[in-house]
């Protein structure tokens, strides 16, 4: 973002710059380094300029941090080194901002929070969680495995979901073409015997003749159509009706809401084995699910803090599934909750991955066949007129 400021620099005076900042911080920042003095700060809300987007690879950077840390390397040593190494220019102003909050004094924390694009809360809580206990290596192992398992069960339905999505796109790409190109051109050609036709052949060629009168209309039809769709799912509303929807069917609800519970599991796991209190835990965690599971995860704080137990609070909140509140028992009777959550998570995920691999296998062969059928059953009509004519001709 472009930011005017007003300062006092020295041997200038009074001066107006143009500068480009992360944020009003980051803006005053860079004028306190030349050692000026800050008297306003105005963004540039409307910049129709193209702007490079930053997008800060947190993984990659707490598996250096971490590596340096391990070396032997303090903090500050580690911070600087990766300043050094960094090429890209927006994510090394982001390392700088963080060396120099180092510099002033502040907790490492308190200097993930001034970068909320870069470093979401979680990644702060832990961080934090990691300062009173000094171990800071630790915690950000613990990060490093609660993302990549994330990142692994997200990359398994995306796999999964890539090649029945491809065959349909295709399919209907060839559907398409035909009703749109090749159509038209039979429904020229059988206008005088289409009354001797079957009728879904007649039905067909009207069709043809209706695309070939009227093509820009439908095509100006089928690009409002395209743009109505994009602008919905462009909407949070519509998308929170579009989930509402699918949670209702009972099939795909109950995966829906055992891969949530899975997310939620690990991710209150790894809270709690970093130190953080179990209501403050599920505040944090509340954020990273589904809206309506939100009043759950308030409902079984409540329950805790009225001196419930954890497994009692998240059965009455309907936050676990039978398998998960008896691991959940074993969690209290042993002290290892965060532990204990994690497995219940990983034991979810499993079971999301078996019924994903089960619906591809299913729905690829399904789509196959309704494609196939669909196509097929266009060029069987396209070409009964000519078998019609053939037999008549006999």
């Amino acid at each position: 973002m472009r930011y005017t400021v007003k300062a006092i620099l020295a041997n200038q005076g009074t001066v107006s710059l143009e500068l480009e900042a992360i944020n009003e911080e980051d803006a005053r920042q860079q004028i306190l380094t030349q050692g000026g003095l800050v008297l306003s700060v105005q963004r540039h809300w409307l910049d129709w300029r193209p702007k490079a987007r930053i997008r800060f690879p947190l993984t990659h950077f707490s598996h250096e941090l971490l590596s340096l840390l391990t070396a032997g390397l303090s903090l500050v040593e580690s911070i600087e080194t990766l300043i050094e190494k960094e090429e890209d220019a927006g994510i090394r102003k982001v390392i700088e901002n963080i060396l120099d909050r180092l510099y002033e004094g502040v907790t490492f924390s308190n200097a993930l929070e001034s970068h909320p694009q870069a470093f979401p809360a979680l990644y702060i809580a832990t961080v934090k969680a990691s300062e009173r206990t000094g171990d800071l290596p630790e915690a950000l192992t613990r990060f490093i495995t609660y993302q990549s398992q994330m990142d692994l069960a997200r990359k398994k339905l995306v796999g999964a979901s890539i090649y029945p999505v491809l065959l349909l796109v295709v399919g209907l790409l060839v559907a398409l073409f035909l009703l749109l190109f090749v159509v038209p051109k039979f429904s020229a050609i059988y206008e005088d015997i289409g009354a001797d036709l079957p009728w879904l052949s007649v039905l067909l060629i009207k069709w043809g003749r209706l695309a070939h009168e009227n093509g820009w209309m439908l095509a100006g039809i089928a690009i409002a159509s395209l743009s109505l769709m994009s602008y919905g799912f462009s909407r949070p509303a519509f998308r929170a009706y579009l989930m509402q929807t699918l949670w209702r069917i009972p099939a795909i609800g109950e995966r829906m809401r055992v891969y949530q519970l899975a997310r939620f599991s690990k991710t209150l796991g790894m809270l709690l084995r970093g130190g953080v209190p179990i209501t403050k835990a599920l505040e944090m965690v509340s954020d990273l699910l589904q809206a309506h599971f939100r009043p759950r995860v308030r409902a079984a704080a409540s329950f805790i803090r009225e001196g419930k137990t954890i497994s009692s609070a998240m059965q009455m909140a309907e936050l676990t599934t039978a398998v998960g509140n008896r691991m959940l028992r074993v969690g209290e009777r042993t002290g290892l909750m965060g532990e204990m959550m994690e497995r219940i998570g990983n034991f979810h995920d499993e079971e999301i991955s078996r019924w994903v691999e089960w619906a591809t296998k299913l729905i690829e062969p399904i789509l196959m066949a309704v494609i196939g059928t669909v196509i097929g059953g266009i060029i069987i009509l396209m070409y009964m007129p000519i078998f019609e004519l053939a037999g008549s001709i006999n």
